[in-house]
């Protein structure tokens, strides 16, 4: 919900033409002109706060109430107008190892792109593999390394087109004058920093030039990126502001001044009476004598009563599996203290169960703010062990999409590693298959779900910088949040390798009737082995069956894939859908999504599709491979698979495959 508030105290504002812009914001209060302010963006005079302390995923944006025309010829593609513009920023963490986020200077088609993610995303982006639906221009100010995203470094500033993957990028700093002695700026202590961008619209150039206010502006800027490429990324009208976003960990956003112009070079902020941030108090009425003598009196004090009570309360009646290891802090720092989860869950009660498998049981829990979490509890034999799925568990810690269920966090309990996750209050896939039976997941539910996870499983195969191989897919593993779209989580059974990478693996794990041929004959899961997994997925959400239907006589129909196969050879695959739905679906829809599950089913790996054609066919994406591509990949392995696909189908017409199916 966008929220507009009245700003500034020294503003001067200057419209010359119904085009131009140009203004001076030396400090945000509530008067005069109006900024835009969406999600959790909030004005606290005199500076502007964009992310919530108090919220997990928090995001917020303020823009310039309206669009700005860079294009104003409909017949011409280049950009016409150009802008300077001076802002300071000021960004703060409240733990300086934890994770950071930083902030972005944007120009975008709308104030709220959709589907838009918080941290390292900047509120602006849905992720890597999923680019906006209309241009987005960022110039970001990154305080945090993500290597999926090829940043350099934790420190830099980035040029975004359209992608949260920069296009150019330099560590923050400034050149002193007259040399080319390169000075670094911390742009995540919480000083305040002065940004100045010019950006020439007819040149297809933007200059970026950065340094800690109050210093004169540097003659050299800090990046410069001069390409024809940027014309692509500016449409007719766009607008002008900022965003920032953050994850688990706090760090405050803020915005102090902002000056704009189109018709000149943007006016100088006055930087002598900014606000200045940091986590210590500055305010006390003692000298500083007094002051030093105070703090070293109680910090001497309260080191001796802290030992004193660490070796008798805490070191001799702890057990020593409690312990905290060097190695749990290095892989991730957000540790949640046992007492903390067993009080959230009532003591594990079996109450609190929301389901259990091979690797442990999960818990519903309801930690002090209220919040509701999901704890599954991992069972390892040893501490080596524990130690490496740890490392691949804080790895995955880090992924975040759409489609994937956030994990907020861990703890450990002798050989027993605790991973909390978001709840989601819609339970799993299958019991709106199979246990909801009054409440059944309708047909436009059920396609959309098969999207969702079929993006989700992309991400991992293809989004990040490892391939992650999930290597449990399957309905009880879909989870749906408050919005009925599908989350794929329990990465309990989960794998990283690095793109190309041969997996090195003799366990084999994963659910009946979910596995695929390879892995229980080779115990290698790959990334096809998931592919085989989302099809039996996709034929068991189509048909309302599950992977093995034990109670029924006929020994033909026990398997599902052997079913469903069967039905296609015989011409009459449109009888394998959920007749309990049959009103609210279309036979060719129903069978392009059966003949993708088949495909994605086939015994021999290589012929299955990946994840890529997989999600463009879901969705309908030009890329999405040719019909007859599929259906070659339809059949048995002990059989002519081009026989049976000319052979083989209904008199609707099997040489066609309605694969434009959006959601």
């Amino acid at each position: 919900m966008v929220s507009s508030y009245l700003f500034t105290t020294t503003i001067l504002l200057l419209i010359t033409t119904v085009s131009a812009v140009d203004f001076l914001i030396n400090a945000f209060t509530t008067t005069t002109p109006s900024l835009n302010l969406t999600d959790d963006a909030r004005l606290e005079p005199p500076i502007i706060r964009l992310t919530n302390d108090s919220n997990q995923f928090s995001l917020g944006r303020a823009f310039y109430p309206s669009p700005i025309n860079f294009k104003p010829s409909n017949i011409s593609t280049n950009i016409t107008t150009s802008f300077s513009t001076q802002f300071i920023f000021s960004v703060l963490p409240e733990i300086s190892t934890s994770p950071g986020f930083g902030i972005a200077f944007v120009l975008s088609y709308t104030t709220e792109p959709p589907n838009a993610l918080a941290g390292q995303f900047f509120g602006m982006f849905s992720s890597a593999t999923s680019p906006p639906l209309a241009p987005i221009l960022a110039i970001e100010f990154d305080t945090g390394r993500n290597p999926e995203l090829n940043d350099p470094d934790g420190n830099h500033v980035g040029v975004d087109l359209n992608n949260i993957e920069s296009t150019v990028t330099a560590t923050a700093g400034y050149y002193l004058d007259g040399n080319d002695t390169f000075v670094n700026v911390d742009m995540r202590s919480g000083q305040n920093i002065h940004v100045w961008i010019e950006f020439s619209g007819p040149r297809n150039e933007i200059n970026v030039t950065l340094g800690p206010a109050g210093i004169a502006r540097p003659v050299r800027p800090l990046l410069v990126f001069s390409n024809p490429v940027i014309a692509n990324y500016v449409s007719n009208d766009m607008f002008v502001g900022f965003s920032a976003s953050k994850t688990t960990w706090v760090e405050a956003q803020r915005l102090l001044a902002w000056s704009f112009s189109d018709v000149g070079v943007a006016r100088d902020i006055n930087t002598t009476n900014l606000p200045v941030f940091s986590l210590a108090s500055e305010s006390s009425g003692l000298s500083p004598g007094a002051i030093v003598g105070i703090v070293i009196g109680c910090v001497v004090a309260v080191m001796v009563v802290a030992l004193f009570v660490y070796y008798w309360f805490w070191w001799r009646r702890r057990p020593k599996e409690d312990e905290v290891e060097d190695w749990e802090l290095e892989y991730w720092p957000h540790r949640f203290a046992y007492e903390e989860l067993n009080q959230a869950t009532d003591g594990f009660s079996k109450d609190r169960i929301l389901g259990s498998g091979g690797f442990g049981k999960v818990y519903k829990g309801v930690l002090s703010n209220n919040s509701e979490v999901g704890v599954k509890c991992v069972n390892h034999d040893s501490k080596q062990g524990l130690k490496e799925f740890m490392a691949e568990i804080s790895s995955m810690g880090r992924l975040q999409h759409k489609n994937l269920v956030p994990m907020r966090g861990w703890c450990r309990k002798g050989n027993v590693l605790m991973l909390v996750y978001d709840y989601m209050p819609n339970g799993s896939l299958n019991s709106w298959i199979f246990e909801n039976v009054e409440n059944l997941l309708n047909w436009e539910g059920r396609r959309r779900v098969l999207a969702d996870v079929a993006e989700g499983l992309n991400y991992l195969h293809n989004g990040w910088e490892k391939v992650v191989v999930h290597r449990d897919i399957k309905s009880s593993n879909v989870l749906l949040d408050i919005d009925m779209r599908g989350r794929l989580g329990d990465f309990g059974l989960a794998k990283l390798y690095s793109h190309g990478e041969v997996p090195n693996t003799t366990r084999v794990v994963g659910t009946l009737g979910y596995l695929a041929p390879e892995v229980a004959t080779l115990a290698a899961p790959t990334s096809a082995s998931d592919v085989y997994s989302f099809g039996v997925v996709v034929l068991e959400v189509v048909c309302g069956r599950r992977p093995i239907q034990t109670t029924l006589v006929d020994e033909d129909e026990e398997v599902l894939i052997d079913w469903v196969r069967k039905k296609y050879r015989d011409g009459r695959l449109w009888e394998a859908a959920d007749k309990r739905i049959a009103n609210e679906y279309e036979v060719e829809e129903v069978e392009a999504l059966l003949k993708l599950g088949l495909a994605c089913c086939h015994p021999d790996p290589d012929r299955r599709p990946n994840m890529r054609d997989v999600v463009a066919m879901l969705i309908g994406q030009d890329t999405a491979p040719e019909p007859k591509t599929l259906l070659s990949r339809l059949g048995s392995a002990d059989s002519d698979i081009d026989g049976e696909v000319s052979n083989g189908g209904n008199d609707k017409g099997q040489e066609t495959l309605p694969l434009q199916m959006p959601v």
